[in-house]
């Protein structure tokens, strides 16, 4: 292996983004599915080398970008959003090498979670996690449908919506809730999330309890979302769709965990397809998967 592994710099990330598409739509075309991905700006990558730039490493070789790993922490999970080698890197080592600079990143950090979402179908990635004590745990599902497949089929009960924003009340709620279901509160990310012009992030009310809340990108995709009991995530999903059906995209999607029977329930009922399969891989159970809806395999 002749290629070095280093911090990553900011001028590094849009090549590692661009190594990232590539890795990605290699991968997928192989397996049938076609490319999936395309270039997009690496805002949250940006964000996070700000926040914690232990979690962000390059591997060059003569001057390129030939592998890339992206972790962040939130109180005691540490999440791997992103490890990719070039094709023509790949079993040489070098994706071992990079995951062990992210978990070393996990240990400073103190984490005793551990976690990522990768490909259903990429079982030469899921032995690597597992031989780093990850393993499989919950079957994810991208669906997806037309816009105007749901326009005027969303009928049913729904929640009352207010709009997110970076008030020391509504990141203390935020806080309270994803602390409740996933066991560790991701402020920053609200943070985050909410100064994204892409976003529209609103807050689910039943009277004047907050019962949970949902961000819809201006591209129709939903999430994160989350409901604070199973009883309320057939309501927040519906009102999700309402929100997500009212914008301008061509379509509307959502990842879906297996375990989430409401959420699954509904997106079938009113039309969606699964188009692509994934799977969360952690070190331990954690979080409450029926009552949140990841956002995509780098975010959580």
């Amino acid at each position: 292996m002749s290629a070095v592994c280093r911090s990553a710099r900011l001028e590094d990330l849009e090549g590692a983004d661009a190594l990232v598409v590539r890795s990605i739509n290699d991968l997928t075309e192989r397996h049938g599915f076609g490319p999936m991905v395309v270039p997009r700006p690496p805002r949250f990558q940006q964000f996070s080398l700000r926040d914690e730039p232990d979690g962000l490493w390059v591997a060059e070789d003569t001057g390129q970008i030939v592998g890339f790993a992206f972790s962040w922490v939130c109180g005691d999970l540490w999440f791997l959003a992103q490890l990719f080698v070039s094709p023509g890197q790949q079993g040489s080592g070098l994706g071992s090498e990079l995951l062990k600079r992210t978990l070393d990143h996990a240990r400073k950090a103190g984490a005793t979670k551990k976690a990522l979402i990768t490909f259903a179908f990429n079982t030469v990635s899921q032995g690597l996690y597992i031989r780093h004590g990850l393993y499989p745990r919950l079957p994810l599902y991208l669906v997806s449908v037309p816009r105007d497949a749901l326009r005027g089929r969303l009928e049913g009960p729904q929640f009352r919506c207010e709009p997110l924003q970076t008030s020391g009340a509504d990141l203390h709620t935020l806080a309270r809730i994803d602390s409740q279901v996933l066991g560790v509160s991701r402020e920053k990310h609200h943070t985050y999330l909410i100064h994204d012009d892409a976003m529209r992030g609103v807050a689910f009310f039943t009277g004047d309890n907050c019962v949970g809340y949902a961000y819809v990108s201006r591209g129709g995709h939903i999430g994160p979302l989350v409901a604070v009991e199973p009883k309320a995530m057939g309501t927040a999903f519906r009102t999700a769709l309402v929100v997500a059906a009212e914008g301008g995209s061509s379509k509307v999607s959502a990842f879906l965990p297996g375990t989430s029977e409401a959420a699954l329930n509904l997106a079938i009922e009113h039309g969606m397809r699964i188009t692509f399969p994934m799977m969360l891989m952690s070190s331990v159970d954690f979080g409450d998967w029926r009552l949140y809806l990841p956002r995509d395999p780098g975010f959580m």
